[in-house]
């Protein structure tokens, strides 16, 4: 395919990943409102974001594996569908367990396209040149994640709108995404047989969700020590060893554990489960830090997280660019996981009084370093397989990507929860203000526009520290991050696209075949050719004898 035709394919694909980044930023902001609105708890807070994320995860390996048995082009336009339903459910949700449920939802849809965008990327670009091509995946993401909080902020401070249309707004996306693909993309269709590994699939959702259970619920449900967090860990521990087990024996595991042999793609798998927990787990709660903490509106609250999007959109562009024309990736790794850690360390002393000018020189440097590991870390292990473990090798980074940040946002919510509970107690206390009968245990996300001055600053002060809180928690894990990646060895990144590397292998396999088939024919011909030499010396001396009194003979 040549530039043009590859820009026209990739027409559909952006514009469904513009759906789900909007989905996601454009919720960001108007979640604070959306829950004191159906008068929610913090842990609700948690479950609205966890509960896509969760369904994304679970269903990335299946999408995965679908594109094995169907044309890709109609999974994308039916995981955009997907996407419309939830969407609209979540626009008519008057109590949270429908907004939650609508969330799943719309975490299936946004599931197939995470999958699928990235395989029918690697399908039709060459690993070389895919860092060209991330400029402009680089721009559609931050398009996205800029208007989103800008777009939710004025959706939620108008009056005659409300929050309701920041799930409206995404339809008609969706629809234009589901249009141009139907125009622009053509691949062709490879069927194979393949059984869909629906237990392995149970198993490792189960284990997810019982471990999600227990980080949102202990503390404020049960205690962190008790019978109820012996029963979830260890239910989600041994269902998890399940799967594994399950996962080791079918022939069409959701994941292949025969994958994790390569090196390249066993330490990406690692960084980018780490950088999920890291990165979601302490970016996902800044909205709630603006409008709650420093007291901003939620159009003011979009505006304050450019800083962090800018600079994922210069370094993913500008790396991006010297990868195609150099071909090293690898310094680019080491060195965005270094500056993501840094960033994280950073933003792990503000507080609600933090000047905004250092908050952004914070935020930037989080952006510039994940805007440098994440894309490219997928972009080794697709360089590192068969073109036939392409899918295999995107969806497991995803998988785990997702994983992570399912996780790091569910666990890091509940100390959110706990510490805000904690230092609101400490502070009602010390003002001498009565602490309602529980504590902060179970408190809702509170209007600040409602509340009096003396419980508002309070309330500041709490979310302040305990959002840097998490930000101190999320380091390790990208230093972690930073340790894997050091140890992945940079290979060359081909120069042909997946097709191309598909039909190479298929014609060296078919050739491999034919060879060993023409050699296998040589063989039983030249035994024949024996055989008969040693009939006729046997006739000659006078001897009547089978080929085995010759071949005794010639010993």
């Amino acid at each position: 395919m040549n530039h043009k035709q590859i820009l026209q394919a990739m027409s559909g694909l952006m514009a469904g990943m513009f759906v789900a980044i909007l989905a996601g930023t454009v919720v960001a902001n108007a979640l604070p409102r959306i829950i004191a609105d159906l008068g929610a708890s913090q842990s609700s807070y948690t479950w609205v974001v966890t509960s896509e994320l969760l369904a994304m995860t679970a269903t990335v390996p299946l999408w995965g594996k679908l594109s094995d048995l169907y044309n890709k082009k109609l999974l994308l336009q039916l995981s955009l569908v997907m996407f419309v339903v939830g969407s609209l459910l979540a626009g008519f949700s008057h109590e949270v367990g429908l907004l939650i449920f609508s969330r799943v939802v719309q975490g299936i849809g946004a599931g197939g396209l995470t999958a699928l965008a990235q395989v029918v990327m690697a399908a039709i670009i060459p690993p070389r040149q895919l860092g060209k091509y991330a400029g402009i995946f680089g721009a559609v993401f931050a398009v996205g994640t800029v208007a989103g909080p800008l777009v939710g902020g004025v959706l939620v401070d108008t009056s005659w709108l409300g929050w309701r249309w920041c799930f409206f707004i995404g339809v008609p996306f969706a629809l234009l995404g589901i249009f141009l693909l139907q125009r622009t993309l053509k691949l062709p269709t490879v069927r194979r047989e393949v059984k869909i590994d629906f237990l392995g699939a149970f198993l490792i959702v189960a284990g997810v969700c019982a471990l999600l259970i227990w980080t949102s619920l202990a503390g404020h449900q049960f205690d962190w020590a008790s019978w109820q967090t012996a029963a979830l860990t260890g239910g989600g521990v041994l269902l998890l060893v399940a799967a594994v087990f399950v996962e080791a024996r079918v022939a069409e595991p959701i994941i292949p554990l025969t994958i994790f042999r390569n090196r390249t793609v066993s330490l990406t798998t690692i960084a980018s489960l780490l950088v999920g927990v890291a990165m979601f787990g302490g970016t996902v709660f800044l909205s709630q830090y603006f409008q709650i903490a420093l007291g901003k509106s939620p159009t003011i609250a979009g505006l304050m997280s450019l800083p962090m999007i800018l600079g994922l959109l210069v370094s993913s562009t500008i790396a991006g660019q010297i990868i195609s024309k150099t071909g090293k990736w690898k310094v680019y790794l080491v060195a965005g996981a270094i500056i993501m850690t840094a960033g994280l360390a950073l933003l792990s002393t503000i507080n609600a009084d933090t000047h905004f000018g250092l908050l952004s020189l914070y935020m930037a440097v989080l952006g510039i370093g994940v805007g440098m590991l994440m894309q490219n870390l997928v972009l080794a292990a697709q360089n590192d397989v068969p073109a036939t473990e392409l899918g295999a090798a995107t969806s497991v980074l995803s998988f785990f990507r997702s994983m992570g940040g399912t996780i790091g946002t569910s666990a890091l919510g509940a100390v959110l929860a706990n510490r805000v509970a904690t230092e609101m107690t400490k502070g009602m206390t010390e003002a001498g203000i009565p602490v309602p009968p529980g504590g902060g245990g179970e408190t809702s996300v509170p209007d600040m526009t409602k509340l009096p001055a003396p419980i508002r600053e309070i309330v500041e002060n709490a979310y302040g520290l305990a959002t840097a809180d998490l930000f101190l928690i999320a380091a390790p894990f990208a230093a972690l991050a930073l340790v894997a990646v050091i140890f992945i060895k940079e290979k060359p990144l081909k120069t042909t696209s997946g097709m191309e590397r598909l039909a190479e292998e298929a014609e060296a396999a078919e050739a491999a075949e034919s060879a060993k088939s023409a050699t296998s024919g040589k063989s039983v011909e030249s035994v024949e050719s024996v055989d008969s030499v040693d009939s006729v010396e046997s006739v000659r001396d006078g001897q009547v004898s089978g080929p085995a009194d010759a071949a005794a003979r010639r010993g």
